[in-house]
């Protein structure tokens, strides 16, 4: 396969597995990513991991505003199969049907089941016991393209969506790694999705982040961990926004106090309650610090203080 020329188009730390197995494997010709973005408290334009990637290995770089009407010069990278993954963008119709092999996506779903820009988050949140990769044919609608191949893995109760990711970034380039000569040699699954079957991801928003607590333990804890570290579940204590990054089911104890009230504290966590029973919360990040375990942060305060104050 290394005659194949490959344009790739993805952004985040999640498609980068996918380019590095392209590379090795391909010629890559082009990559087009989201153009940079500024980041941090002091707004430094900085570039996508995908970018740098390509930077490094002197592959050309495209970063589109949008690529609707900016789609030119990845056409005259005359590619023979253009492949996405996570790139962030809705790819016009004369671009996916250019290339000879057309346009392959990588999704991180077992569709018709998420589509969209933050499945992982979503599966999570909604206490998913199996997610999974699929690899497929790009159509003009939102992920609804014929499957070629899924793969699918348990979830742990206390997988947070950094280790989901991670391990589902590496399943996509392995599988795609595989199923990809099938695609040129035409002997490849097309698998039409069942539409009556899909569910939707859409992109995380502010309101999505806080946390409620009047909801059952389980389901904020799939919340905090759908949501960790990107962008972060939060809650308000003490008119803060105070991120909570990583909570515990285990040893909860049934309380009888409002919701969100702090119970009570131990070595390395904070209780909660809930609508049903209590939460530990086990790391945390305040206005204006980093992240930190819970046990660090009450070596840092007065302990008895916090029992009885309340997330809101």
């Amino acid at each position: 396969m290394k005659n194949l020329r490959v344009v790739f188009m993805g952004t985040p730390l999640y498609s980068v597995p996918v380019l590095e197995m392209l590379i090795n494997e391909t010629n890559v010709v082009g990559v087009v990513t989201q153009p940079d973005k500024p980041v941090g408290r002091k707004k430094v334009l900085t570039s996508c991991p995908v970018k740098e990637v390509a930077i490094n290995n002197n592959i050309k770089v495209l970063s589109p505003i949008r690529i609707k009407g900016e789609y030119k010069d990845i056409m005259e990278l005359n590619p023979d199969i253009i492949i996405t993954c996570a790139y962030g963008q809705i790819i016009p119709e004369e671009l996916i049907y250019a290339p000879k092999y057309d346009t392959i996506n990588v999704h991180a779903s077992l569709l018709p089941k998420y589509r969209g820009g933050a499945p992982i988050h979503h599966a999570i949140m909604n206490g998913e016991k199996e997610m999974g990769v699929t690899i497929m044919y790009t159509d003009k609608g939102m992920d609804s393209g014929d499957i070629i191949e899924k793969e699918s893995f348990p979830v742990n109760i206390n997988d947070t969506y950094d280790i989901v990711s991670k391990k589902m970034s590496v399943l996509s380039a392995n599988l795609l790694k595989k199923v990809l000569p099938s695609i040129l040699n035409g002997t490849c699954n097309r698998i039409k999705q069942n539409d009556n079957q899909k569910t939707i991801a859409p992109v995380i928003k502010r309101e999505d982040e806080h946390i409620n607590f009047n909801n059952s333990s389980l389901n904020v804890h799939n919340k905090i961990r759908g949501l960790s570290s990107v962008p972060g579940a939060y809650a308000v204590l003490d008119n803060l926004n105070v991120k909570i990054l990583l909570s515990s089911l285990d040893d909860c104890l049934d309380t009888n106090v409002g919701v969100g009230t702090i119970t009570r504290i131990g070595k390395d966590f904070i209780a909660v309650s809930c609508a049903d029973k209590e939460i530990k919360l086990l790391k945390i990040q305040v206005p204006g610090k980093k992240p930190m375990l819970v046990g660090d942060y009450l070596n840092g305060i007065n302990k008895d203080s916090i029992i009885g104050k309340k997330f809101i």
